[in-house]
């Protein structure tokens, strides 16, 4: 059985005690089962009231399970939220990598578009994180997190066009950098009062950056080569 982690809980439902700083992995199938539920209630209570109406004693509650239970894996409300931005965007990897590897021709426009498009697709099966990162940024760790993966994610396309010969020298990661931070800013207005994303917003983005990073291409950048 798990062993249980002694803490206190303050009037909020936060941990006050004795939590660990570091999120325990679940071994057994029941505490992986725990831990999908209270994400899980966490993403409809954030969707539903907003990230302020959420601690862990309301979360507790809805995923059915006692607060107890809940620090055992999670030190905090925090950190439940840090796990959920951590799900929901090894989900953005997974798209983003199957739908660049169905690509017939590479190009600066069907790199960036599909890669744009396939995190559409996640914000709109995942809205609490576009509660949690594109309309908060009020979290340190998450802010950390979100911007690490975006150096990540332009780090891997980057890679991808320059194998692919699409990119010109002497340009370096920061243009990819660049290009992923003002697709994640379009990516906040285009979601910023609907959970849906306004279309006319997400595609004159795809264009914007697609233009700029035509300013790095090669020819073979602009006009695309055939997948090998």
């Amino acid at each position: 059985m798990d062993s249980p982690v002694n803490s206190t809980v303050d009037s909020t439902g936060d941990s006050t005690g004795d939590v660990p700083s570091k999120r325990r992995v679940p071994q057994q199938t029941r505490s992986r089962g725990r831990v999908a539920r209270v994400l899980e209630a966490t993403a409809q209570l954030v969707v539903a009231g907003g990230v302020e109406t959420v601690n862990t004693r309301v979360i507790a509650t809805a995923a059915g399970i006692p607060v107890a239970s809940l620090y055992q894996y999670f030190a905090d409300k925090d950190e439940i939220l840090l796990a959920l931005v951590e799900r929901d965007l090894a989900d953005v990897d997974a798209e983003v990598a199957a739908d660049l590897a169905e690509l017939s021709l590479l190009s600066v426009r069907t790199i960036v578009e599909t890669t744009m498009r396939a995190h559409v697709n996640v914000y709109r099966r995942r809205p609490a994180f576009v509660v949690i990162w594109l309309r908060g940024r009020t979290n340190a760790a998450i802010n950390d997190f979100c911007r690490g993966h975006n150096r990540l994610m332009a780090g891997r396309l980057f890679e991808l066009a320059r194998g692919a010969g699409l990119v010109a020298d002497p340009s370096t990661t920061l243009h990819a950098q660049l290009a992923v931070e003002v697709a994640d800013r379009i990516f906040q207005l285009a979601f910023e009062d609907t959970l849906e994303g306004h279309s006319a917003i997400i595609d004159e983005g795809i264009d914007v950056v697609t233009s700029y990073l035509e300013n790095h291409a090669t020819p073979a950048g602009i006009s695309g080569v055939a997948r090998r």
